[in-house]
């Protein structure tokens, strides 16, 4: 039987500290010293192991030292203000956008990367341009913009190489698991997870979109990994560098494909696209 995956469940937190779970599946932590901190303080050691991840800090920090810090008074100082400034930046009186171009907040601006570096316990980038992809949404949700990300959630991140007896280099990829990632299924005004279909040539392809929400903006990664698809399409994303050029191009294919307003996360009207070019194929 072959393996498909593992789920973990996310653990209940102490009342007092709900509103981690709100704070640990939005971005906005990532540029936030106090946030970054606050993590830090929860289990120094851990945080470090975890590769700065907070949901898998959480997953993985004993349900005794939260019920510790739920009444510990410094900490819950501390907690507060980083929820205070959480929510006063999720919701503003005015954001520069909304004073700037008060007739076009109906609109949409959706910007489309083969890669974003955000954060690095998300190793789903390369280099300069992930990175300035990621930047991008995140100056997008300090200046308010009606912005949308789409690009791919790559399974297979990162590596590690091997030198064989011959000389000849292995790569082994470890996969990412989606559930000690800051990442959630986006779904439709139904409830139910977005799937959405793309015509290759001979066949359909299906991806589920999954959602990472930055700051204030929400950004929709594609995954090819679905049952639906015959097995070389489930791994057709599965690597930001992998595969042929014919696998390369049908790639921006179904990155290419708009993504329409009946996820929940921002029904406003069809968008303006932006795309930013797909990284040339390291040597």
């Amino acid at each position: 039987m072959k393996l498909l995956g593992s789920v973990s469940v996310f653990p209940s937190l102490p009342e007092r500290l709900a509103r981690l779970h709100d704070l640990v599946y939005n971005l906005w932590w990532s540029w936030s010293p106090q946030a970054l901190k606050l993590f830090e303080t929860i289990d120094p050691l851990l945080w470090e192991e975890v590769n700065h991840n907070p949901v898998k800090l959480l997953r993985m920090v004993s349900p005794e030292r939260l019920g510790l810090l739920a009444k510990e008074r410094d900490f819950l100082e501390l907690f507060d203000d980083v929820i205070a400034a959480f929510d006063g930046y999720m919701h503003p009186e005015s954001t520069w956008f909304s004073r700037t171009y008060p007739e076009h907040q109906d609109k949409t601006i959706a910007y489309f990367s083969a890669e974003f570096g955000l954060h690095e316990s998300l190793p789903i980038y390369s280099g300069g341009l992930g990175i300035l992809s990621g930047d991008h949404c995140k100056s997008a949700s300090d200046l308010g913009l009606p912005f949308v990300g789409v690009g791919f959630l790559y399974p297979q991140g990162y590596f590690t190489q091997h030198i064989a007896e011959d000389g000849t280099q292995e790569a082994i990829y470890e996969r990412l698991d989606f559930s000690d990632a800051p990442v959630t299924a986006a779904t439709g005004p139904d409830g139910r997870e977005v799937v959405i279909s793309v015509e290759l040539p001979g066949r359909n392809v299906y991806a589920r979109v999954w959602l990472i929400q930055v700051g204030r903006i929400p950004l929709f990664l594609l995954d090819t990994d679905v049952e639906m698809n015959a097995e070389p399409d489930r791994e057709l994303a599965a690597r930001l560098y992998g595969g042929d050029h014919e696998i390369r191009i049908a790639q921006e294919i179904v990155l290419g494909r708009p993504l329409r307003p009946r996820v929940r996360s921002r029904p406003r009207s069809a968008p303006p696209r932006h795309a930013a070019p797909c990284p040339p194929r390291p040597p």
